[in-house]
């Protein structure tokens, strides 16, 4: 079992409880699944208010970052949901699907327009090439599983991307008493990691493909 599948199912022991009560009281994983995109409209609303304030409002973006971290466990218990109610449909993984993408698209433009503001130039620059990334990974899947292909190779997928920038915006509001770095800094580096990673995910996605595809 490697460390996605062990955090996964410790995660699952935490919300099973809250899973079955939803699944009592009637509530569809299409549901949770719209909940979850409000709550990361919710926080790119949040980074843009703190955008456009006089000072860096490093408060609020820890605030944004929280509610992206809160959005995500909603991520999760949209499929456990619909597993565990069997109410699992071919149209509710399309919902999922998309939605996700639109968390990320709302979230990570957030996090951009505050940087931009805040003339934190190449953060934000930064910021919308780990959206690409974050993309590409989900597109190259999708696109391979419509030929056929299972491709779930690679390190940046959305639970990571998820924790990192969520994590990023929390601590630089948490560290934001430091004078020996500007702590904005502290939520730029996990952006960069994913703008690495994510497309040098999807270009192993790519390669995976291919590598299938010449087997046949």
């Amino acid at each position: 079992m490697n460390y996605r599948d062990w955090l996964q199912q410790l995660i699952y022991k935490v919300i099973n409880p809250v899973v079955h009560g939803m699944i009592k009281v009637g509530i569809t994983p299409n549901i949770i699944t719209t909940v979850g995109l409000v709550l990361n409209i919710v926080a790119a609303g949040i980074f843009v208010y703190a955008g456009r304030t006089l000072d860096r409002n490093l408060m609020l973006v820890g605030i944004g970052g929280a509610v992206v971290l809160f959005a995500g466990l909603f991520d999760m218990m949209d499929g456990r949901v619909a597993r565990m109610g069997n109410m699992t449909s071919r149209f509710g993984a399309l919902y999922d699907s998309v939605l996700d993408r639109y968390s990320e698209l709302f979230t990570l433009f957030g996090i951009s327009f505050y940087l931009i503001l805040k003339g934190y130039f190449w953060g934000s620059v930064i910021s919308f090439i780990a959206l690409i990334g974050s993309l590409m990974v989900s597109y190259v899947r999708a696109r391979a599983e419509g030929l056929g292909i299972e491709c779930k190779v690679g390190l940046m997928q959305r639970p990571e991307r998820v924790v990192l920038t969520s994590l990023g915006a929390i601590f630089c509001s948490l560290f934001s008493w430091i004078k020996v770095f500007d702590p904005v800094f502290i939520m730029i580096a996990p952006l960069f990691l994913i703008a690495v990673l994510a497309n040098w995910t999807a270009f192993v996605r790519i390669a995976h493909c291919h590598k299938q595809m010449s087997m046949k």
